[in-house]
């Protein structure tokens, strides 16, 4: 998984959410055996607006969740930036409940944590009526907010990576309802290091509202052995009923995804690749 690094030896990579977060995490899973450092943004839109002007650093971002679909914003942000997807990482999402050292569930009045994983744990927290479940904005700033300020009676759903980083106790693991919780991450930089040993690809384009328009070029990704791995369609703003597509394709053969990229681009418009990388193998 790992890329071709920058001249300095310690990679600076941005992600959404504070340390501890999933971005963290994946960011350093992708990055294993190499010097990181996570740099913290509140939103997607700040993170992408400073990796816009600091050609040092990566970025890490969520791009889909098997639970909660498609990250839509994400999809945008990537297309008007300069950046390219050089890789990605699909991580098992698994919650835990922890608190501060010598809590037990019976001392608990609160558990907080951002709304989606407050979902994903709901048959889990129903088995304890006398919690309060309060909606925060970040899974592990849940935990940090505990540990910083020793709010006693409070527990947080996170990931088992800040549990351990802000030194809670956890009490129980995997209290998500849904055990085939995973996330797709994105790997970002400002060139495409890994296009010559690719085998995967991702691509946007719009497509004139005609009949038959899309069929035509699935027809002819099909015909050079090209796979459609995913389609996601978004609306143009201003533009009634017309949409962009934003499309992972696989290949076995470089030469014969170029020539089917030749063969589309007549029946496309306003056509980018955003990357072409290794598709992540577990």
């Amino acid at each position: 998984m790992c890329v071709i690094p920058h001249s300095k030896d310690r990679k600076r990579v941005a992600i959404q959410g504070v340390a501890g977060c999933f971005h963290d995490a994946a960011a350093r899973a992708y990055f294993e055996g190499q010097n990181i450092e996570t740099v913290p943004f509140d939103t997607f839109h700040n993170l992408f607006e400073a990796v816009a002007v600091d050609k040092d650093m990566y970025a890490v971002i969520a791009i889909e969740n098997t639970i909660a679909g498609s990250i839509l914003q994400n999809y945008e942000l990537l297309r008007k930036s300069n950046l390219k997807v050089i890789g990605e990482y699909k991580m098992r999402i698994s919650h835990v409940l922890c608190a501060l050292p010598g809590e037990t569930i019976d001392t608990l009045q609160e558990v907080n944590s951002h709304p989606m994983a407050l979902m994903q744990c709901e048959d889990y927290l129903r088995r304890f009526p006398h919690l309060k479940v309060i909606e925060k904005s970040d899974t592990a700033g849940s935990a940090k907010e505990i540990s910083n300020k020793n709010l006693k009676g409070h527990a947080a759903v996170c990931g088992e990576y800040a549990a351990n980083l802000y030194g809670l106790n956890i009490l129980e693991k995997g209290i998500e309802t849904n055990k085939r919780n995973f996330t797709r991450f994105l790997i970002l930089d400002h060139n495409n290091f890994n296009a010559e040993t690719a085998h995967k690809a991702s691509i946007v384009f719009t497509l004139p509202h005609t009949r038959g328009a899309l069929s035509k070029v699935l027809t002819i990704l099909t015909f050079y052995d090209i796979n459609l791995s995913k389609i996601q369609s978004l609306p143009i703003v201003g533009s009634e009923w017309e949409y962009r597509f934003y499309v992972d394709l696989t290949y076995d053969d470089a030469a014969r995804y170029h020539q089917a990229i030749q063969a589309v681009t007549p029946l496309i418009s306003d056509f980018k690749t955003l990357g072409e990388y290794e598709e992540f193998r577990s």
